[in-house]
């Protein structure tokens, strides 16, 4: 069994528990820190997964479930403010009371998920919390990893989904502007094997990676290839971005909604990864198409 433990912070979650699961992969054990422990993977993994009871915004709590770890992954992430769980609260304050209970700990590895297109300047509170949240972890932590996903997609994502279900029903679908914006998908399974990777005594720290997948689509194109999958010809038109943000607003006060405004906001931003930084190659990884997806998900259909 793997003698290093990993604190995974968000590891119920859609990037978090598929990041668990590739731990164990690179001989690593892995500690779920969840204020809903009772939702871990299959028990069948035996002692190499533990659950741990911990709020991300209790200092005690973050204190214990870091305690004894090699390494700490902050995998947490909120995407529609709800009272006290703002983007700051969550994005910028968890991230730096993490990095600073791991750094007491004298953890070893510590890895901060972000996302490409941060930016601690930007207007949006979403993207800026974002950008503030790599800053407060490497004040806290001069060793820590960045890993900046571009948006992520997977059998049961929200993103790709959400696509394929509005394409087979629509005749016609508003783009974001004219859909000019450039997009990077990346699938799931492969950033959770990165961070996996990146956690390895011997990989490179401290490092930003930032993570896309093998193709760049405008929104657009993205759009006309998964119709093309599903046999679809729909009329694609323009909606301008300040009707967006008026809809996503509303769509905000819906249970269960799909669309947010820092959903709109990220799509004002191309999400491509920089060739100044590492990628997938500096982890020997080659990234899955977002057509490996499209027929997982058109197989549920």
């Amino acid at each position: 069994m793997a003698d290093r433990i990993v604190t995974v912070f968000g590891g119920t979650g859609f990037l978090g528990r598929r990041v668990v699961r590739h731990l164990l992969g690179q001989r690593l054990s892995a500690r779920i820190a969840s204020r809903h422990p009772d939702r871990v993977p299959d028990a069948s993994e035996g002692t190499a997964i533990q659950s741990i009871r911990a709020d991300i915004n209790d200092e005690d709590a973050v204190g214990a479930a870091v305690a004894g770890a090699y390494g700490v992954v902050n995998a947490v992430s909120l995407y529609v403010e709800r009272g006290t769980e703002t983007f700051h609260a969550m994005h910028v304050e968890a991230a730096e009371r993490l990095a600073r209970q791991a750094q007491r700990a004298g953890v070893e590895r510590f890895l901060h998920v972000s996302g490409i297109g941060a930016d601690s300047t930007s207007g949006s509170l979403y993207i800026r919390s974002r950008g503030e949240g790599e800053l407060v972890v490497q004040a806290a932590l001069t060793n820590a990893i960045i890993v900046r996903p571009a948006v992520m997609f997977g059998q049961d994502d929200a993103f790709l989904n959400t696509l394929v279900k509005l394409l087979k029903r629509l005749p016609a679908y508003p783009m974001f502007e004219r859909g000019l914006t450039r997009l990077q998908p990346v699938y799931v399974e492969d950033v959770a094997e990165a961070i996996a990777r990146g956690l390895r005594p011997t990989a490179a720290n401290p490092v930003t990676y930032e993570l896309g997948g093998p193709h760049v689509y405008t929104y657009e194109e993205l759009l006309r290839a998964v119709a093309d999958r599903l046999g679809k010809r729909p009329i694609l038109f323009s909606v301008p971005f300040r009707i967006w943000h008026s809809v996503a607003w509303i769509a905000e006060m819906l249970p269960g909604s799909a669309l947010s405004r820092n959903q709109v906001e990220l799509m004002e931003v191309d999400t491509v990864a920089s060739a100044g930084l590492p990628g997938f190659d500096a982890l020997g990884i080659a990234p899955q198409p977002i057509e490996r997806a499209l027929e997982e998900i058109l197989a549920r259909c």
